[in-house]
C-alpha cells in the first residue's frame, strides 16, 4: 500500500509538472496583456475552494517562483558561458542565488501589498495580506524576467548586449511602474501622480530592502 501511494504521488506530481508547460505560458500572456484583469483574477479565485483555485493558470507565487528559475537558467546558459562571473561567496552557490532571488523578488509584491493595507486603515495579518500579495505576485513575474534577463545582458562586456540590456530593463520598470500605478490609482482612490509617486517610492524602498537582505545574509554566513 506504501508502494501504491507513492506511485500514485508521483502520477500526481508528474502531472502537475507536465501541466506548467501548457499554464505557465497562458498565464504570462494574461498577464502581460491585461495585468489589470489578472490582478482581480487573483483576489477573487482565492474565495474559490482549494482545489477550484487557479483551474486554468498557475497561482501567482508559482508562477513568480518558475518565472525566477527560468530568469536564473537563462543566465546559466548565457552569461558563464560568456564571461567569468565572481558572485560574493554567498551566492557562489546556485541554489543560495536561487533562493536569494525569490526572496529579493518577493519584496516588491510584499511591499505593493502592504501598502493597500496601510493606506486602508486594514489591520495586517497573514489573511489580509494574502489576496493583495497574491494579486502582486502576477505582474511582479514578467518585471522580475525582463529586469533579470536585462541585468544579465549588461554584465556581458559587448555594446550591443550592454545596450539591449539597458533598454530590457527600462521598459520593464516602465511597464510595471505603470501597471502599479493605474492598481494603486484605482484600488486608493489616488490621482495618478499620486499614485506614480508612491509607486517609485516603493520601488526604491523595495531596493534598499534587497540590499540589506543581502548584507545580512552575507553577514550571517561569514559569522557562521
Amino acid at each position: 500500500m506504501d508502494f501504491m501511494r507513492l506511485l500514485k504521488s508521483l502520477e500526481e506530481l508528474l502531472y502537475e509538472m507536465a501541466s506548467w508547460l501548457l499554464f505557465y505560458p497562458i498565464t504570462m500572456w494574461r498577464t502581460l496583456r491585461h495585468p489589470q484583469a489578472m490582478m482581480r483574477y487573483a483576489d477573487v479565485e482565492l474565495a474559490d475552494d482549494l482545489h477550484e483555485q487557479y483551474a486554468d493558470t498557475l497561482s501567482p507565487p508559482l508562477f513568480l517562483l518558475i518565472t525566477l528559475l527560468i530568469a536564473h537558467g537563462f543566465e546559466l546558459a548565457l552569461v558563464r558561458q560568456e564571461i567569468p562571473w565572481a558572485p560574493p561567496s554567498f551566492l557562489a552557490s546556485d541554489s543560495n542565488l536561487l533562493l536569494f532571488r525569490a526572496v529579493a523578488f518577493s519584496i516588491f509584491p510584499l511591499l505593493m501589498a502592504l501598502k493597500l493595507l496601510r493606506h486602508r486603515g486594514i489591520r495586517i495579518d497573514r489573511k489580509t495580506l494574502k489576496r493583495p500579495f497574491y494579486s502582486q505576485c502576477y505582474v511582479a513575474a514578467p518585471f522580475a524576467l525582463v529586469t533579470s534577463i536585462g541585468g544579465v545582458l549588461t554584465r556581458i562586456d559587448r555594446p550591443a548586449t550592454l545596450l539591449s540590456g539597458l533598454m530590457l530593463f527600462g521598459l520593464a520598470t516602465l511597464w510595471y511602474v505603470t501597471v502599479e500605478t493605474r492598481w494603486f490609482a484605482k484600488h486608493l482612490e489616488l490621482p495618478l501622480a499620486r499614485a506614480a509617486l508612491k509607486v517609485v517610492v516603493t520601488l526604491f524602498q523595495g531596493l534598499i530592502a534587497m540590499l540589506l537582505v543581502g548584507a545580512a545574509v552575507a553577514f550571517g554566513l561569514a559569522s557562521a
